[in-house]
């Protein structure tokens, strides 16, 4: 009896968000002038975390029913996790807020709801109407994409259960993969691609080149590793958060051995080394520079010291850079010689030790 009282209350609890959702659409849907900031309330709704209290009504014990597993990087749980789940449980619990969605397509914010809302339902629930399964599939690309964007901007993994259902869930499982069309599919891979690294699976790069799927253009551009790459390097040129960016180059050194069409490999390293000077277009920082230079002289050896002579005669033409170039290389010095000093004693100090319990 408890147990069939617990499911009772955490479907009724479900239940009433599906309703909310609902009205927040309909609002949307009746009022031209406030449908923007309707839908971006709605999505800033159905991306938040869950609380206390009603973590404790969703995920309590249910018979048969079972719920995602919470986000390792730090426990979070979303409204969005647990809503995907039960539309895909109780597929027409979603069908109003579908067509709700549809009716309002072309709006701000309709994408990132439906990415995140039904998510699941487009690879685990039968669709019989091919133009009905390409919108949706479009839809998701496009509205998985913003809010992937939404983390790099904030530098968060609010949407990390997403991309992992993604990758781990769809793009490796071909039975999954294959419900969409073709199209859908290699914008899905382009898409996870360029944010693989951010969302820390690069322990899954291996397998998810095997599973690439075949571009019409694959004899211009070259294999997988040559279409992953090239999203990878454009990606790179976006980024204008430093934290992120420098995660993406620290990250970046797993492509060392990486077989790469002579194009793509001077692509990659032109990106990497438009990141290696001060000033415009790019105005690195200098923790970001020497990040690339760390990533560019590791994946190509061959050359690195003629490519560091060129740069220090470029840096020489800019002589505002001087006073800070010398304050740095001055404090870079006497760090060295203060960790080196510090070493010194602490060994000294050790062998002191050994000899006095001797």
């Amino acid at each position: 009896m408890p147990e069939t009282s617990s499911m009772h209350r955490c479907s009724a609890y479900l239940n009433a968000l599906t309703q909310e959702i609902e009205k927040k659409l309909q609002r949307a849907l009746a009022s031209s002038s406030q449908r923007r900031n309707l839908l971006q309330e709605l999505f800033a709704d159905v991306a938040l975390e869950i609380d206390d209290r009603a973590r404790d009504i969703i995920l309590s014990k249910e018979e048969g029913i079972t719920f995602p597993v919470v986000n390792d990087l730090d426990g979070q749980l979303c409204f969005y996790d647990v809503l995907a789940d039960y539309y895909v449980r109780v597929p027409e619990s979603g069908n109003q807020i579908l067509d709700l969605i549809v009716q309002l397509w072309s709006q701000s914010f309709a994408s990132h709801i439906f990415a995140l809302l039904f998510h699941k339902q487009l690879f685990e629930v039968q669709f019989n109407n091919n133009e009905v399964l390409l919108r949706y599939s479009s839809a998701l690309v496009q509205g998985a994409t913003n809010v992937f964007w939404i983390d790099i901007q904030s530098n968060t993994r609010r949407f990390q259960t997403l991309f992992r259902y993604l990758l781990e869930e769809v793009a490796l499982e071909p039975k999954r993969i294959n419900k969409i069309p073709g199209q859908a599919q290699r914008d899905l891979y382009l898409l996870l691609s360029r944010f693989i690294f951010f969302y820390n699976s690069v322990d899954k790069l291996e397998s998810f080149l095997k599973h690439f799927p075949v571009f019409p253009n694959a004899f211009l551009v070259g294999t997988p590793a040559d279409f992953f790459v090239i999203e990878l390097a454009d990606q790179l040129q976006k980024l204008k958060v430093e934290p992120v960016l420098l995660h993406y180059l620290s990250q970046i050194k797993v492509l060392q051995g990486m077989e790469l069409r002579m194009a793509t490999s001077t692509r990659l390293k032109t990106c990497l080394y438009s990141f290696t000077s001060p000033g415009g277009p790019m105005y690195p920082t200098r923790a970001v520079r020497h990040a690339a230079w760390d990533a560019l002289d590791f994946l190509y050896p061959v050359g690195q010291y003629p490519r560091h002579l060129i740069s220090l005669f470029f840096r020489l033409l800019y002589p505002w850079y001087w006073p800070s170039s010398c304050w740095n290389f001055t404090i870079s010095c006497i760090k060295a010689v203060v960790y080196t000093v510090l070493r010194l004693v602490f060994s000294s100090w050790e062998k002191v030790r050994e000899l006095k319990n001797s």
